[in-house]
Parts: structure tokens; C-alpha cells; sequence
């Protein structure tokens, strides 16, 4: 039976060779088009047409393909021909959704060129910036795409999709069509899938650990939030309270009870954020209520108390130097403004650490999501600047579920389909203006 099986695997295996080598020709000569790019850019990360084969040498294209494999990065590159199989037209996005993988992409379409990524890898102006500063006219293929992949590498995030393999792999670059079999690819899959799952575990255990953090800082904002209301001398029905009152002192408790709701449905860090915004709104209600019972003019809405936002809405800014940091202005409270000018410490909010109980922005990454619900997140990055908490949120792996970045799920070279903004790969004339379609770009 052994020598049956061993025997049978031999003649697949020959069939197998036989129906490459007799197919391959066949799929390179038939049309192509954008599932065919996707297809391939899963498998490596660099693709040329063979319609584009004249524009880039199979020896150039290796070269660049083990430069971007060595890099460890999500960039796709795709050297294209100008015909109607690659209308230009929302081609980026359609080369990135059918792709399905969060990365940079970059197309030389003809002698035109053009690229976009998604944000959580880099931004759109500096892409803009490198496609801009690579534009060349008359200059080959393989200058500009070189040009382009080294201006890239250094300042892209995120890493290279698990279906490349590792940079070591002599995959050499796709062909359009080329047929995978059965074996190859259960096999590809099965070790993609491995990695797959064991970064994803990773991720939730981190997760995990950091959502037990969080829940205890949330929940000691929670019930002193709880506290100020039931110190507060102020019941709907007594002299003097009129409409706007009783609506402050009701937005001030349904902000309560929406923070507490929000908390005990959270399963993820990066939801903490609407907890403390809502925790907030509540204390900016209960900042406007004083005022009216004071007849004192409204506040403007300002954000927290940048030391400790359970001192409720700042009153002013004040200049302020994180230790080994630079000057900044952050929004103070009255009582915190009044010890900065006399020389002494603010009151600031502590949280465990490995290290202790320490201000929160000298913390782990785990605390940006509670800090982005407080500040936003315009504000955030420029408060945080150069403290410890704001420098692990500026790296890859903690921008998207800590609270840096855009809050996004996904990472550079994950796979996450469709669900990506398509404002970063342009609109409907495909790179806002200066794309493939003309308008500036060539």
C-alpha cells in the first residue's frame, strides 16, 4: 500500500510539472487585469505585467522585490501597461481593495506613476511628497520605482504581509497567471495562517493586559464623577432653577450613566475613549450649570485639566516642560495654573506602572485611549510630544488600538479586505489631480 501511495504521489507530481510548464506560456500571453495584480501582489510584492515587460527587467525587479522583502515592509509595487484592461480611473483603489492588505501601493502605469497608502502606514501628504519628488520626465522604470521604494522604506510603519514568506524566500517576482496547485498552495496557506494566528494572539493578550489597566483608572474616574454629582446643592424643583438648569443637570447625569454603560460593554482599549468622553461632556455640564446659578458668563468649551482631567474644564493655558522634554502649552485648571506660577508641582494624575504609580503621560501605551477620549485626537500628539506615554504611541505597534494614529484596527500588512478609508488611494479622478488621469501630475 506504501509503495501504492509513494507511487500515485509521483504521477501527481509529474502531472502537476507537466500542466505548469504547458500552462504557464498560455496564462502569461492571455489579457489581464486588476484581480490579476491582486493576486499576485499577495504572493510578493512586486508584479509586472507582461504587457510592461519591456519596462522593467526581471533582474531589476527581483532586485527590488528582495530590497522591499528585506525591509520587512507593506509596500506593493505594480509596473502596469497603459490599455484598457488598466482603465486609470480609481485604479489605486481598485489594485487596494482587491488586494485586501493595508500597506503602500505603488503603480507605474505606462511611463506615468503613481501612489497611495493607507494612512496607519503613511501619511497622505508624505506620500504625495514622494511621489511628487521622484516624478521625473523621461526617467526609466527602474529609477523611479528604486527612487520611490528608498524614499519609502525608512519612513513607512507596519511590516510585510505573512503570504510573502520571509525575506530569505527566492520567490523571484509573479507572473500573470502563473497556476499554483493544490499541494503549494495548502501548504503556502497553512504556514501564512500560522503566523496569521500568532500575531493575532499576541495582540489580544496585549490587549487584554491593557484593557485591565485601563478599567481601573476608568472606573476611579467614573465614581469620582459619581461623587461630584452627589455633592452637588442643586435639585430641579428648588427656587430659582429654570429650563437651561435642569438641562445641564440632566446632560450631566446622562452623561454618567452613559459613561458607566459604555464601560461595562467594552471589550477593546481603543473603546475606552468614548467613556472618557463622555465623562467629559458630563463635567463640562456641570462647569456651565455653576456658572448659571452664579450669574456668571458661560464658559467656553475648553478641554480637561491637562494634569488631571477629573479637575474638570481648564481655565487657561500654561507653558509646561516634560521631564527631558520640550516647552508646550497645555490647558490647566485654576488651581494647577496657580502652582505652576509659584514654581511648584501640579497635582497630576497617577497610574501603575512596572515601575510604580507615575503621571500618566511618563505610563504605558495602554493609557491613549483613556487620554484621547479626554483631548481628542487633534490635540493629543501635541500635548504628549516628547514624553514616554506619546513616543510608544507614535510607533507602528501600539498607533492603532492605543490611541495613536487614526484608532484604526488594522496594521501595515494586515489583512483587512475592503475596510480601509478610500480618500487615501484618491477620489474619483484617482490621486486628487495629479494622478493618472491627468490634471498635473504628468
Amino acid at each position: 500500500m506504501r509503495t501504492r501511495a509513494i507511487s500515485v504521489w509521483s504521477a501527481l507530481g509529474g502531472l502537476i510539472l507537466l500542466l505548469l510548464l504547458v500552462l504557464a506560456p498560455t496564462a502569461s500571453a492571455r489579457a489581464t487585469g486588476v484581480p490579476d495584480v491582486a493576486a499576485a501582489l499577495k504572493q510578493g510584492p512586486v508584479y509586472v505585467d507582461p504587457g510592461a515587460a519591456g519596462q522593467l527587467s526581471t533582474a531589476d525587479a527581483t532586485a527590488l522585490a528582495q530590497k522591499i522583502k528585506d525591509a520587512d515592509k507593506p509596500l506593493f509595487v505594480a509596473v502596469l501597461p497603459a490599455n484598457a484592461q488598466f482603465p486609470p480611473e480609481n485604479l489605486l483603489r481598485n489594485v487596494r481593495t482587491e488586494t485586501g492588505i493595508t500597506g503602500l501601493y505603488a503603480i507605474r502605469l505606462g511611463d506615468r506613476f503613481d501612489a497611495g497608502a493607507d494612512r496607519v502606514v503613511m501619511s497622505s501628504a508624505a506620500v504625495d511628497n514622494l511621489v511628487t519628488s521622484v516624478r521625473q520626465p523621461g526617467v526609466d522604470a527602474a529609477t523611479e520605482l528604486n527612487n520611490f521604494v528608498d524614499q519609502a522604506l525608512p519612513t513607512m510603519r507596519g511590516s510585510a504581509p505573512a503570504s510573502w514568506g520571509t525575506a530569505a524566500d527566492d520567490s523571484g517576482v509573479p507572473v500573470a497567471g502563473l497556476v499554483v496547485l493544490g499541494g503549494v498552495v495548502v501548504a503556502g496557506g497553512a504556514a501564512g495562517y500560522a503566523v496569521v494566528r500568532r500575531n493575532r494572539l499576541r495582540k489580544e493578550a496585549e490587549e487584554r493586559a491593557a484593557l485591565d489597566r485601563l478599567r481601573v483608572v476608568v472606573d476611579e474616574d467614573i465614581t469620582a464623577f459619581g461623587e461630584e454629582l452627589e455633592r452637588l446643592d442643586f435639585h430641579p424643583a428648588e427656587s430659582g432653577a429654570d429650563d437651561a438648569m435642569r438641562g445641564d443637570y440632566e446632560r450631566a447625569l446622562d452623561s454618567y450613566d452613559t459613561a458607566k454603560s459604555r464601560m461595562g460593554a467594552v471589550t477593546r482599549p481603543h473603546e475606552v475613549r468614548a467613556v472618557t468622553q463622555a465623562l467629559e461632556d458630563g463635567r463640562f455640564s456641570l462647569a456651565v450649570l455653576a456658572a448659571r446659578r452664579e450669574h456668571r458668563p458661560l464658559p467656553e468649551r475648553r478641554p480637561p485639566c491637562f494634569f488631571d482631567p477629573r479637575h474638570g474644564p481648564s481655565a487657561q493655558d500654561r507653558t509646561w516642560t516634560p521631564a527631558g522634554g520640550a516647552p508646550r502649552e497645555v490647558p490647566v485648571c485654576a488651581a494647577d495654573a496657580a502652582r505652576l506660577d509659584d514654581g511648584r508641582d501640579p497635582q497630576a494624575r497617577t497610574v501603575d506602572t512596572d515601575g510604580g504609580r507615575r503621571p500618566y503621560w511618563e505610563a504605558g501605551p495602554a493609557y491613549g485611549p483613556w487620554a484621547g477620549g479626554y483631548f481628542g485626537g487633534g490635540l493629543l500628539p501635541g500635548l504628549l510630544v516628547g514624553t514616554m506615554l506619546g513616543s510608544m504611541l507614535s510607533t507602528p505597534a501600539y498607533a492603532s488600538e492605543y490611541g495613536g494614529g487614526d484608532f484604526q484596527d488594522f496594521q501595515g500588512g494586515d489583512f483587512s479586505g475592503a475596510d480601509f478609508n478610500p480618500g487615501d488611494f484618491g477620489g474619483g479622478d484617482f490621486g486628487g489631480g495629479g494622478g493618472f488621469d491627468g490634471g498635473g501630475g504628468f
